[in-house]
């Protein structure tokens, strides 16, 4: 049989999709089902002196109203973030003083005290969805508002607010490069709070079985193993009486990774009217209580000397983390990667801040995209500061030698980091660029031209299960805790099943979405699916050629020795005689095996990209005309797979970088509640992409693969805002905050012509 690994397979699960196949979360209904409605904080922060539903509850079709009251009377438990990050390779973010890092936990219902817009109050549930939104409207709650803190530089004046203060790096190392300095670059700059805005706005499904006591939760999480042991505390019920179903998920890129009160809020209320209660949220709903995503402010500064040698790297890193400590990691793989692809001496400050807006959390290559955006744009600072060429520049600091250990203790694996630096300016054309700028200059427009590299780091839980088993039916089944929502796992994970086992990928069928099925896993982030789900996979799939050697043996009554197998059938060498993998299991039972993994190794994709922008100054809109990416990826599954994902995460980039903005006025009120008020890209406004991947083997995975979801929007952040403060060089601008909407892009230009 054909190697199905590296092939570009068409994936296997879209034509189900396409047509009409799909269950979303919102797809999910059982049979006597009744409508739930949140009741939602309309201040950012105020006391909570009074809910009275007296006359909501008398509302026709009003089932149950649940407040805190209940939530004490009941005795449910706060949501059990764990915000660290959970094991090596990441770092651990200690405060400096020596104190606890200070853990917010919030009830499913809010006690006492809102502290967000749009944070979950009181809970109806009625007879149809229509009289829940109703009676929703109909409960009262006594606020006594309070000020508000929506900004996280503001939150870092209040120390009450601020709940890590570590300090990381070679901060030796790097006052002495400071020291001898030649020159010194310094940025600070905002990185703005986004939102995941997922196809499918959240929905839940909770029921309750009074003979078995047991709670199922039907919805859309990142992973159906987290969601059942949280659910599980929330209740204060063992883990075996909770059920979690997942089918197909409508968008998450790490939004839906964390627990939502309204997973606890379904089976609750379930439990009380001893029927099915489901949940369905619309769009403003999700803008105004999704965990949201990015939100940074760094000061860094750059040290270099004479000839351009990086001497030092200092920052500090403030987050946001909104009102409760949902997760440090965007914060902590954020500073541990701040040296990005170079070699010098770094240190650093990580601040985490509480506000009162809702929690951010890990997003797409969390805290990744947000530094190496600050560690490029320095790059850039410098070049246009001091003379140096912005190619030859970053080439001269470039790691040579892998493995490599930098100044926060990280040790990236492999790669070839000059190399893939080669390819992009060759498939971008570099070296034409003047030839394109003069074109777009005599059309009265001005051409930028941006680099950026980047180094990611992939970690994520690291225990993993795959029960691999060859049925009679003439399929594969394949249960693993890995639970996509769009990556393909239906078609990589077959791929890589396919190959091993020797049997057609769409012979192979993935288990993924049912707690009662899968025992380990923790669903996707981090880039880890591939990674656990190929070590996995493959050492199940040897365990069952292994057993089925000895089925053949017996089955062909020949010596094991004379037994040789190919394209899934095992034959007699140097007969006609032989039998298929699949008779075996007819004639034997299914033959299976399974594999766990606890992998506390990291794999680090890293890349470069480049970007061409035109500008109009006298409207400062811009285009991007010109995209190229390279990205390593250890080792690649389904090269059609991967460009997709790259290609999503340039558009992402293009949005953050461009123009998407969660706003919050002073007084916390969300100012972009709709798609009338937060912009997303689209396909009109983005060229086609030319992309490329290179292949060097981690060394710290067995079967060399790194993830490649993430390596799309890690640097487009950088590249973008680098090429267009390059087509406005020449005008004196030498930075712009995002998002570089036309608005900052042109007052940038009259800004630099006012101060020439």
């Amino acid at each position: 049989m054909d190697r199905t690994i590296g092939k570009p397979l068409p994936r296997l699960e879209d034509a189900r999709l396409l047509s009409g196949g799909g269950c979303y979360s919102d797809d999910f209904s059982l049979p006597d089902q009744v409508h739930g409605a949140v009741v939602r904080s309309p201040h950012a922060l105020a006391r909570i002196a009074a809910v009275d539903a007296r006359a909501a509850r008398t509302m026709p079709g009003v089932l149950l109203i649940l407040t805190a009251e209940d939530l004490h009377a009941d005795g449910l438990q706060p949501v059990p973030h764990a915000p660290m990050a959970i094991s090596p390779p990441d770092i651990r973010l200690d405060n400096s003083d020596g104190s606890p890092v200070r853990i917010v936990r919030p009830a499913i219902l809010a006690d006492g005290m809102v502290r967000y817009v749009g944070e979950p109050v009181a809970f109806v549930v009625a007879e149809s969805h229509a009289a829940a939104m109703d009676a929703a409207e109909a409960v009262e709650v006594d606020y006594q508002p309070l000020e508000a803190v929506a900004d996280a530089q503001e939150a870092s004046k209040v120390p009450e607010r601020v709940v890590v203060d570590a300090r990381v790096g070679d901060a030796a190392g790097a006052a002495a490069g400071f020291a001898k300095a030649a020159h010194v670059v310094r940025l600070s700059t905002s990185i703005p709070r986004v939102a995941g805005v997922p196809m499918e706005p959240r929905a839940a499904l909770g029921a309750y079985d009074d003979a078995s006591g047991r709670y199922t939760l039907r919805t859309g999480p990142g992973g159906v193993g987290r969601a059942r042991r949280e659910l599980a505390i929330v209740l204060g019920v063992p883990p075996e009486q909770v059920r979690v179903v997942a089918r197909d998920i409508g968008g998450n890129f790490g939004t839906r990774n964390y627990f939502f009160p309204e997973f606890g809020l379904v089976c609750w209320a379930a439990r009380k009217v001893g029927r099915p209660v489901k949940w369905s949220g619309d769009r403003r709903e999700a803008f105004l209580s999704d965990y949201a995503a990015r939100d940074f402010h760094i000061g860094a500064a750059l040290a270099l000397d004479a000839d351009g040698t990086f001497l030092g790297l200092e920052a500090t890193s403030l987050s946001n983390l909104g009102a409760y400590t949902a997760s440090f990691i965007p914060l902590t793989k954020g500073v541990q990667l701040m040296s990005s692809l170079y070699v010098l001496p770094a240190a650093a400050r990580a601040l985490g801040v509480l506000t009162d807006t809702p929690s951010t959390a890990p997003y797409r290559s969390a805290g990744r995209p947000e530094v190496m955006y600050v560690m490029e744009r320095l790059i850039d600072l410098a070049a246009q500061a001091h003379g140096f060429d912005r190619v030859a520049l970053r080439r001269r600091n470039l790691i040579r030698a892998t493995p490599h250990t930098n100044a926060f203790g990280i040790t990236y694996d492999s790669g070839d980091y000059a190399g893939t630096l080669d390819t992009v300016l060759a498939l971008a054309d570099w070296d034409g660029y003047p030839a394109r700028r003069e074109e777009s200059s005599r059309r009265g427009l001005r051409r930028g031209l941006g680099l950026s590299g980047y180094m990611e780091s992939q970690s994520g839980a690291p225990q993993e299960r795959a029960e691999v088993t060859v049925l009679a039916d003439g399929t594969v089944e394949v249960v693993i805790g890995t639970l996509s929502t769009g990556q393909g796992h239906a078609t990589s994970l077959a791929q890589l099943a396919g190959e091993w086992l020797q049997v057609p990928p769409e012979r192979v069928r993935l288990v993924t979405g049912d707690s009662d099925r899968v025992t380990v896993g923790a669903g996707s982030h981090s880039g880890r699916s591939v990674r656990v789900a190929a070590t996995t996979i493959h050492q199940a799939a040897a365990g069952i050629l292994a057993k089925a050697v000895d089925l053949a043996v017996q089955s062909l009554e020949a010596d094991r020795a004379d037994i040789a197998y190919a394209d899934g059938r095992f034959t007699v060498k140097g007969t006609d005689r032989g039998i298929g993998l699949f008779e075996l299991a007819g004639i034997h039972g299914p033959i299976g095996d399974a594999a766990d993994l606890d992998s506390r190794l990291g794999s680090f994709p890293y890349g470069w990209h480049v970007c061409e922008v035109e500008v109009d100054v006298e409207t400062g809109a811009v285009a991007i005309l010109r995209y190229t990416a390279v990205d390593d990826v250890g080792r690649a599954v389904n090269p059609m797979i991967i460009d997709g994902q790259t290609h999503g995460g340039i558009a992402q980039g293009a949005g953050e970088a461009l123009i998407e903005r969660t706003a919050y006025d002073t007084s916390g009120q969300l100012l972009s509640a709709s798609f009338m008020d937060y912009a997303l890209p689209r396909a009109d406004a983005l060229p086609s992409f030319v992309t490329a991947l290179s292949e060097v083997p981690s060394t710290n995975h067995p079967l060399g693969f790194r993830g490649g979801g993430e390596g799309g929007i890690t640097p487009a952040l950088g590249v973008i805002a680098n090429a267009v403060v390059d087509a406005l060089a020449g005008l004196g601008v030498t930075h712009i905050e995002m998002p570089m909407t036309s608005e900052r892009v042109w007052q940038a230009i009259q800004d630099a012509r006012g101060a020439a």
